[in-house]
Order: structure tokens, then sequence, then C-alpha cells
């Protein structure tokens, strides 16, 4: 059994982000130290988190619940993430996580939803956390792969051509910036996009606006994009997830919902300004 380390007073209590150096906890640790919240930052490589200074980076595995008991020690609220290490594989460990939550006194949490549930979302349902799932059709920061081609020889290759109502990783941490700090979204499930949907060459044409070039878009073949995928060390059964889903999207992937502006009072970022910030991304 986990030995769980005194709380800190309750004027000291902390709200702990996982995934944090990741796009989205990212900027929700920035937005919950902003409005003044006290915020403890998990990573696996402290050293590498390159967070301000008045953030607490600790070090902690998800997927090792022993070595999170310091990590959740005086926490009142968590941002959770349903995958570990590097090949993103969904947590099982849910039970011995959540419990781990119980114990250290948090009373509610967000969790970053995948495709489907995992053993934390489980784990979550029976017990007496408060939660909150995000569910982002897709980030805008996938556009993020298209980065070698773009610099290297200008051009996005895909064979999907569908629209997708990106969302941008800043107004998913807001909404779950407000899901931890206010009542009232206890139970929910926040189904999040952007205020528009674009396609892959639309999204293209936005990027070439904000980086000042011409940027071509290609579709490609099944087998060409079987290719693309395997070029960024994705295992068979993932390639074979991106074709499915190249050719079969899910409903509501061009579907734009108000959630963000409805949870947060603005509206949802757009692609474009995603294009200017993220612009040197893309440049050679």
């Amino acid at each position: 059994m986990l030995e769980i380390p005194k709380e800190t007073s309750p004027a000291r209590r902390t709200i702990l982000v996982t995934g944090a150096t990741g796009a989205v906890g990212r900027h929700l640790v920035h937005q919950l130290a902003a409005a003044g919240h006290r915020v403890r930052a998990l990573s696996r490589r402290p050293a590498q988190a390159n967070l301000p200074r008045e953030i607490e980076v600790v070090q902690g595995d998800l997927s090792d619940a022993a070595s999170l008991v310091h990590a959740f020690a005086g926490v009142s609220a968590v941002h959770l993430i349903t995958f570990t290490g590097d090949n993103g594989e969904s947590l099982s460990n849910g039970d011995e996580l959540i419990r781990l939550a119980e114990r250290s006194g948090v009373r509610n949490a967000t969790v970053l939803g995948g495709w489907d549930e995992t053993s934390v979302e489980q784990a979550l349902r029976g017990s007496t956390i408060g939660w909150t799932r995000l569910e982002p059709v897709e980030f805008m920061a996938n556009a993020l792969e298209w980065a070698a081609s773009i610099k290297e020889e200008g051009v996005v290759r895909m064979l999907a051509t569908w629209p997708s109502a990106v969302v941008h990783e800043a107004d998913i941490a807001a909404v779950a910036a407000v899901a931890l700090t206010q009542e009232g979204h206890e139970g929910k499930r926040y189904s999040l996009s952007g205020p528009q949907a674009l396609t892959p060459a639309e999204r293209t044409a936005f990027i070439a606006t904000a980086v000042g070039r011409p940027i071509a878009f290609e579709t490609l073949s099944e087998e060409q994009e079987r290719e693309r995928l395997r070029s960024y060390g994705y295992p068979e059964d993932y390639v074979e997830f991106g074709i499915q889903l190249a050719r079969n999207p899910p409903a509501q992937a061009a579907s734009v919902v108000p959630t963000v502006e409805q949870v947060t009072g603005r509206p949802g970022r757009t692609f474009a300004s995603w294009a200017i910030e993220n612009a040197h991304a893309f440049r050679a």
C-alpha cells in the first residue's frame, strides 16, 4: 500500500497537471499560473521540462503509481492524460492511480480523452472524484507533422482530404482550466472543436500565408500514405488505423460545436492564428 505524505494546508493546495510538457499540458500550466493558482507539473524528465521557474516540476511516470506519491501530495485537483511513454500506450493502471488521487485528497479532475475510454475513466466512474472528460476533435498541432516536407520541399502530401474542425491546444487547456477551478462541470463530456472545419489543403494554405511562400498540397494513394506514416516510425497497426481514418473519417470530425465559447466565454482560436503562432516550425 502506498504511503501518502500529509496534506499541505488548504491555502497551499495545488493543481497537478500531468502531461505538463505536452501540447495541451504546457498551455494549461501557463494559464493556471497566470490566473494565480499554484501549479505542480508532472514530467518524466523534469530537467527537460523548460517551464517557468515559479512552476513546481516533479518527476513521475503515470504507468508507475508508486512514483507519483509526492506528485499527488496536497493536490486538490488534477488534469489527467490517459497514456504514457514515448509510444503513447493507454494506461492500464487507472484503478491504482485514482485510488492514490482519492487518498491524497483530490476532489475534481479533468481527463483529456482519446477515441476510446481507458482504465482511467473507468476508475473515475466508481470514485468520489468529480470529473470532466475533454473530447477534442483533432489538435491543430497535428499539422506539425507536415513541417519536414514543407521546409524541405514546399509541399504537404497525404491521403485524407476531408474537413476537420481542428481545435487549438490552448482552447482545450482553457476549458480544462475552467473545469478544474470552477464548479458545475463535474460529470460533463465536452466535445471540443475549433470555429471552422478545414480540409488539409485549406490548412496548408493558411500555413503558406503565415510563412509567406507557396506550399503545394498533393493527395496520396493508399500505398503512398502507408509509406508516409511508416516514415514517422509508426507501427503497422497504427499505419492501418491511419489508412482507415483517412478513408472513413468519424462523423463528428467536421462538426463545429460551440463548447469552447460556452465554457470559457471567448470564441475558439482560428487555425489562421495557430499558423501564425507556429510559422517558425515551417520555415527552412
